[in-house]
């Protein structure tokens, strides 16, 4: 089943903002970690976290939605709404361990991090059109392979 992604958008910034993160997220960061927390659900639960598709940009994997929603905040701190997302058993134990571990880099570490990982690199270089969707098949098998 997957989930609402401006809810697993806001689920980062409330764990990042109730003393689990180690600096503010911005709109950048959120990007990177979004991408991330959807290549390891794939991976292990073979389907999608959320149904929105990441694109390759030039800083980094994006989820367009979720740019957009932000984007007025530039490279400020986001903070969470108000409302909740009902992520339990091992897709939280999964999200949250995914956030904790990532969330450490700063918004460029992650940049530089996507950056030399397959997925982004090889559909920045080879995407065609005015967006470079990073499919979901390619995140899957790539996270795959890392775990």
């Amino acid at each position: 089943m997957a989930y609402n992604v401006y809810e697993i958008a806001n689920l980062i910034l409330r764990l990042a903002n109730n003393g689990y993160g180690s600096e503010p997220i911005s709109n950048m960061k959120l990007q990177k970690l979004l991408y991330y927390e959807q290549g390891y659900h794939l991976a292990c639960f073979d389907e999608p976290l959320f149904d929105e598709e990441i694109e390759a940009w030039k800083f980094g994997p994006v989820v367009p939605q979720i740019y957009e929603k932000y984007k007025s905040h530039h490279d400020q701190p986001i903070l969470p709404e108000d409302g909740e997302v009902s992520i339990s058993g091992q897709h939280y134990e999964l999200f949250y361990n995914v956030f904790t571990y990532f969330n450490r880099f700063s918004a460029f570490g992650l940049m530089e991090k996507t950056h030399i990982e397959d997925p982004w690199r090889i559909t920045s270089e080879t995407g065609t059109g005015p967006s470079h969707v990073i499919t979901k098949a390619m995140i899957s098998e790539y996270f795959k392979k890392v775990l």
